[in-house]
């Protein structure tokens, strides 16, 4: 890894792009993993979130989740 190029370019749209990309993989993964697993790190998440003391950062993060939990579900 340590020859991969994660560089990330400087607009906006690309950074919007590859955060929406990330979501799309993280909910592949969860269907993967298995229910009970996916499960387990749904709930440690939504309690790392819980425990966040910044409120942007912290909604942010739950809409996030929220956006991952429901696709998750289809």
């Amino acid at each position: 890894m340590s020859n991969v190029d994660f560089s990330t370019e400087p607009t906006i749209e690309s950074l919007a792009n590859e955060v929406a990309c990330l979501k799309a993989t993280l909910t592949f993964m969860l269907k993967a993993m298995g229910q009970a697993d996916a499960g387990k790190v749904i709930i440690n998440t939504q309690k790392f979130a819980a425990q966040l003391e910044d409120p942007a950062q912290a909604e942010a993060f739950n809409r996030t989740l929220s956006q991952i939990i429901h696709e998750y579900r289809k």
